[in-house]
């Protein structure tokens, strides 16, 4: 390790404001530290560490997926070389002990946690790196520029001397572009940030950019650069950027990418980022197959501002008028996927309220709604987590199918004659049919189906599939052109002995004893 180098950090904790604070307590470039990585539990900081290979990593205790502990363990066993300091709260400390039985450096209590005492643990630990010699002060300016971008984008008024940015950003204008990989297709690799940042440098050194780019980190999901240039080269460069959100999307399924308002000062830096740049990448949920996203290529939002109305949903579903009642949803539904505008949390917890308030009310109604309670929680989870605005709204749609299917189990039976489900059983008894394939066939739900055939029969499913069995292989039995064996696959048995079995419940003989007292018997 050479001298006179930054002291690389890697933060860990699962909560989100923690990591955001410690990054922003200090100007620690100054000091001599470089956060370069922030993670949200351990597995997730193994990665990292393979990357940034860093001097220190600071890491919570309890975190989802991987734990400190178990962090704590690998990174010694692994990079032995590496330290760790622990942030631990006051009810953790025999967490914190097991820690120390690993080899970690220092530990911080939580509620005790400020920047001048993590600073002074830090100098520590850093002593104790015995190549490491902190940095002075007059850092390089790319790195103090790295650290200035963070914090803009973060909300923070922050003075800064122009001069500095003048040498990485000589130019008039700035632009964002910037993607999410929260918006790639379901089931896509995953992705990380890091994987997608290195795709993309090599394309624009393929592509011969020569205007000055910068990326800002924000999270491992997001991609963000910001883009200097004279208004015109900007100009240029959206079409060339077009044509990179073209390419990879169809070689590595990357999200399309966003492409801001420009901008003159770099002090609007956060402004932008947390304004119209921000609203660009929410909109990509409504716009799936746009590859670069510009405010100027938007339609005129769709929002006529008329809201669901829930009263008349609900009414028209207890007069039983579903098909007047799914109509105006589906239709409201439409409606919405078109108005981008609209939060996305709002639109999945509309789809996933109506979920829950039409199988309640069909439960209330007296419809059988055990399937749809089951698979009302599947129907959430996929909401939850779809990436585009088509996807969320499909899964309305396949719950409304079902829901269909569990009114027309209850309605359709008194309109259909016994007689027709007894002839479809009599001209395919032959066939493997089951009771939830003749449900299927006339629209019923299986269980509602076993109920009304036992009380509109003498017999129940099985036991008048079975019937009709035995009373076709008796016919054959009669005549002399088939063997037992054969007669049990003829009428729907592909086991010999289960017919056997079946044959003599009903006739009280076994299909040998039956056919000899045929007249024209058959020994087998």
């Amino acid at each position: 390790m050479n001298n006179n180098v930054l002291c690389k950090i890697i933060i860990v904790d699962d909560e989100i404001l923690i990591r955001q604070g410690i990054k922003h307590y200090l100007n620690w470039e100054q000091e001599g530290f470089q956060i370069v990585g922030e993670a949200s539990n351990g597995k997730e900081a193994l990665e990292l560490v393979e990357q940034m290979q860093p001097h220190i990593v600071i890491t919570d205790i309890v975190m989802p997926v991987m734990d400190g502990e178990a962090l704590t363990r690998t990174i010694k066993q692994k990079y032995p070389e590496i330290e760790v300091i622990v942030l631990s709260s006051f009810g953790e400390f025999h967490y914190v002990r097991s820690t120390f039985q690993s080899g970690v450096a220092d530990y911080i209590l939580k509620p005790k946690l400020d920047a001048q005492e993590l600073l002074q643990v830090l100098k520590r630990t850093a002593a104790q790196i015995p190549s490491l010699q902190l940095k002075p002060q007059g850092e390089a300016v790319e790195l103090s520029v790295t650290l200035l971008m963070e914090r803009l984008i973060a909300g923070y008024d922050i003075d800064f001397e122009p001069s500095a940015i003048n040498n990485l950003f000589p130019y008039s204008a700035f632009v964002l572009l910037g993607a999410d990989s929260k918006h790639r297709p379901n089931g896509s690799d995953e992705l990380k940030g890091e994987q997608l940042a290195g795709i993309v440098d090599a394309w624009w050194q393929s592509a011969r950019l020569h205007l000055p780019y910068h990326r800002i980190v924000t999270n491992q999901q997001q991609l963000v650069y910001v883009l200097n240039g004279e208004p015109e080269e900007l100009e240029e460069t959206k079409q060339l950027a077009s044509k990179m959100a073209e390419e990879l999307a169809l070689a590595h399924a990357v999200p399309g990418w966003v492409w801001s308002d420009t901008f003159t000062s770099f002090a609007q830096l956060g402004q932008i980022f947390r304004g119209s740049f921000t609203k660009l990448l929410n909109y990509r949920f409504y716009f799936p197959n746009h590859r670069l996203l510009t405010i100027d290529k938007l339609p005129e939002p769709t929002a006529e501002g008329n809201k669901f109305d829930l009263s008349q949903f609900t009414e028209q579903l207890k007069r039983k008028q579903f098909d007047l009642a799914f109509q105006y949803l589906e239709e409201h539904v439409h409606s919405m996927a078109l108005d981008y505008t609209m939060d996305v949390f709002a639109f999945k917890s509309f789809l996933s309220n109506i979920i829950f308030n039409v199988t309640v009310l069909l439960g209330n109604m007296g419809y059988e709604v055990k399937e749809l309670e089951e698979r009302k929680y599947a129907y959430f989870k996929s909401i939850d987590v779809a990436r585009q605005a088509d996807h969320a709204a499909n899964q309305l749609y396949a719950f409304m199918t079902e829901a269909d299917q569990c009114i027309a189990a209850r309605q359709q039976p008194s309109n259909v004659n016994m007689g027709l489900i007894l002839a479809y059983i009599d001209g395919h008894y032959a066939d493997p049919i089951t009771l939830t394939e003749v449900a299927k066939h006339f629209h019923f739900n299986p269980s509602y189906l076993s109920s009304y055939f036992a009380s509109h029969n003498a017999y129940g499913f099985s036991e008048y599939l079975n019937k009709v069995r035995v009373e076709k292989a008796a016919e054959l039995l009669s005549g002399d052109t088939a063997s037992i064996s054969e007669i049990s696959g003829m009428v729907g048995y592909s086991d010999h002995s289960y017919f056997t079995k079946v044959f003599k419940k009903w006739t009280g003989l076994s299909p040998s004893q039956y056919r000899r007292q045929q007249p024209n018997q058959k020994r087998e």
